[in-house]
């Protein structure tokens, strides 16, 4: 089935199975291979990118599904300079091996692109669909927080 779409700001049409994954068109096709593939089943959530600015788990959704959509992958948050939250996250340390690394940014775009002044609580909530298994979370906490510092007072995102 043929399928257009725009991934990371740039318009791209593919002729796909009815069954291929938007991971494994990212990966595969594009080589877009920040989104990493963690469990194959939306647990982990390595796989986060944005769809039309909406985090949504590419290892569980069809590539037929974001016809017509826009995405965003980790390589493509940042254009000109690294997202604020792409910032925090190595100034909080809020990675250690970084396999989920992508996943925790997209999804925190995702949080501070609806919510500007999160707490603690909502980051937690926000984040629960991505796992981590290095850190206590707490840095990853802390770095959420201090994007949405950042981005309230004017960071380019």
């Amino acid at each position: 089935m043929k399928i257009a779409l725009t991934i990371n700001h740039t318009p791209h049409s593919f002729d796909v199975e009815p069954r291929t994954l938007l991971v494994d068109l990212l990966r595969d096709h594009c080589h877009l291979t920040g989104t990493h593939v963690g469990c194959d089943t939306s647990q982990c959530g390595c796989c986060t990118v944005l769809k039309d600015g909406v985090s949504i788990k590419a290892c569980t959704t069809l590539a037929a599904q974001v016809d017509a959509c826009h995405i965003t992958t980790i390589e493509g948050l940042g254009q000109d300079a690294l997202h604020p939250v792409q910032v925090a996250f190595a100034q909080c340390h809020a990675l250690q091996c970084g396999f989920c690394t992508p996943g925790m940014i997209m999804s925190s775009v995702d949080l501070l692109n609806k919510n500007p002044n999160p707490t603690d609580e909502d980051i937690m909530l926000a984040l629960e669909g991505n796992l981590c298994r290095c850190t206590g979370y707490v840095n990853i906490v802390a770095a959420v927080k201090a994007a949405a510092s950042q981005m309230r007072m004017g960071a380019k995102a």
